[in-house]
């Protein structure tokens, strides 16, 4: 067992070469539709039918009602949306669900998935270091808005802005929210989830999910990395 799990993380390392880059600044901000609608046909395969939010995992995880009404107090204010927010709780360990999308409307969490953390340019970490660091290839703690979507050196992505001073140079790094081929769709723990180099990466279904959120708010949302 000890040896597969070896294997697995090998293998991660691999992908993870291909993964999230520090520096994917060239791609316009906005596309037009026409042109949103054609990078999405040639990146994405799965297409998500969305469904009635459930309130899955919400009895497993109380403590995001504190974090929940933080944001929507900071959204009410600053002006952004007040239907949901994206939660990422780093102190989960990665094989399980640390992705939460919150529906503020209800206090309950929609949806929950698997994400990465970065490297911060070792072979591989299991426990997510942070830095805000042009070229550190960690995760940056604190609250982001999501930006627009653009197709650009991994696919579908949307941009982030970081709203704090430990998340500052979100844009500069080209941290955005992708899907990548290493991240599944279920929890994987006591195994590790793959790497990437500061993005918070998802599965390719759970990317679906958070595009039809994110395309169909009126107002931007807010991220929210902690620990």
């Amino acid at each position: 067992m000890r040896n597969r799990v070896i294997a697995a993380i090998l293998s991660a390392f691999v992908l993870l070469t291909n993964s999230c880059s520090t520096v994917d600044n060239k791609a316009p901000e906005a596309l037009s539709e026409k042109k949103v609608a054609a990078a999405r046909s040639k990146k994405i395969t799965k297409t998500f039918v969305a469904k009635k939010p459930s309130n899955e995992t919400s009895h497993k995880v109380p403590a995001l009602n504190s974090r929940a009404n933080d944001i929507s107090n900071y959204a009410a204010q600053h002006g952004y949306s007040t239907k949901y927010c994206f939660l990422v709780n780093m102190s989960i360990p990665s094989g399980r669900n640390r992705f939460f999308v919150y529906d503020l409307e209800n206090n309950s969490v929609a949806y929950s998935g698997l994400v990465a953390h970065g490297c911060c340019n070792e072979t591989f970490i299991s426990h997510p270091k942070f830095s805000n660091s042009s070229n550190s290839g960690c995760s940056s703690l604190g609250r982001y808005k999501v930006g627009a979507f653009y197709t650009g050196k991994y696919g579908a992505s949307y941009r982030l802005y970081g709203l704090d001073n430990s998340n500052s140079n979100a844009f500069q790094r080209g941290v955005v929210i992708h899907g990548y081929d290493c991240v599944p769709d279920k929890e994987i723990y006591p195994m590790v989830l793959c790497n990437s180099l500061g993005c918070p990466m998802v599965s390719y279904n759970f990317f679906d999910r958070l595009s039809h959120i994110i395309d169909h708010s009126e107002k931007p949302i807010v991220l929210w990395i902690y620990r």
